[in-house]
């Protein structure tokens, strides 16, 4: 198995790899952070695979082109790409900086799809292949004080489910994967004007049900069973429940979540 992820220099990206390389599989860690992938390539060859690393910046066309035929000029053919790579905002619709709405959506957003773009043709061509775009358990929610990134998330879901069908009748799969709160380094380039949202998400953090290797098992489970929508933690579930089938107590959380933010914002 050859697979392709994006963001793999660490958190979720890096036990995603470990977690393809439980199966033998030869993995391309595609990130900015070249000492990170190295790392990630150590250990994967450690638990079992093999594999090489690439700058890529997901917000570049030219660059994944030219990840494209690298990949086809290295292995001839591809059968994961895992679009991993991603940041996290943190403001209310009036707070923080216009440009970092440019950011998370050039990053979440455009940088999936440039992904799906990108080796969509040649999937189709085999008859093969899957996406695991990752999403946010904030994409299904959308909680206050979260906007950009929930769009941007949201969005992801969106451009997934479409392709989940879109690319069905080709023998082609796509999961969007939607985790909620768990440890990792994402906080730490998180960009908000509020740093209560900081200390807030360090909080949830903790509380975790899950970590990244319970989450990456339960991608890859997901993934074999062509799942167009993998909402691993149980509090998610749960939580996307609610908001399905009880909306009048979503809508009593979201109101006390929003009051709560307001009072803050009055001190």
């Amino acid at each position: 198995m050859k697979v392709l992820i994006t963001g793999g220099a660490s958190g979720l990206g890096r036990a995603l790899a470990l977690r393809f390389a439980q199966e033998g599989a030869e993995i391309c860690i595609a990130d900015i952070n070249l000492d990170g992938a190295a790392e990630t390539i150590s250990l994967v060859e450690k638990a079992g695979g093999s594999g090489f690393t690439y700058a890529l910046d997901v917000r570049k066309e030219a660059e994944w082109n030219q990840l494209h035929d690298h990949i086809l000029e290295r292995w001839g053919n591809l059968d994961v790409v895992v679009n991993n790579a991603g940041v996290a905002t943190g403001d209310r619709i009036d707070a923080g900086e216009w440009e970092w709405w440019n950011w998370v959506i050039d990053i979440n957003l455009k940088g999936v799809a440039l992904g799906c773009r990108t080796f969509t043709p040649l999937f189709k061509k085999q008859a093969k292949g899957h996406f695991i775009n990752v999403a946010s358990l904030a994409g299904l929610l959308s909680a206050p004080s979260m906007a950009s990134y929930n769009a941007s998330k949201a969005a992801v879901i969106a451009i997934s489910e479409t392709m989940h069908y879109e690319l069905m009748p080709y023998g082609v799969g796509v999961t969007a994967l939607c985790p909620g709160f768990f440890r990792t380094n994402l906080a730490s380039s998180m960009k908000t004007s509020d740093p209560s949202m900081l200390k807030f998400v360090d909080k949830v953090f903790e509380k975790s049900e899950l970590n990244g290797e319970d989450i990456a098992d339960l991608a890859y489970q997901a993934m074999l069973k062509n799942k167009m929508i993998c909402n691993p933690h149980p509090s998610g579930r749960r939580a996307y429940f609610i908001k399905r089938y009880l909306p009048f107590l979503y809508r009593k959380e979201m109101l006390r979540m929003a009051n709560g933010l307001k009072k803050r914002e009055q001190h």
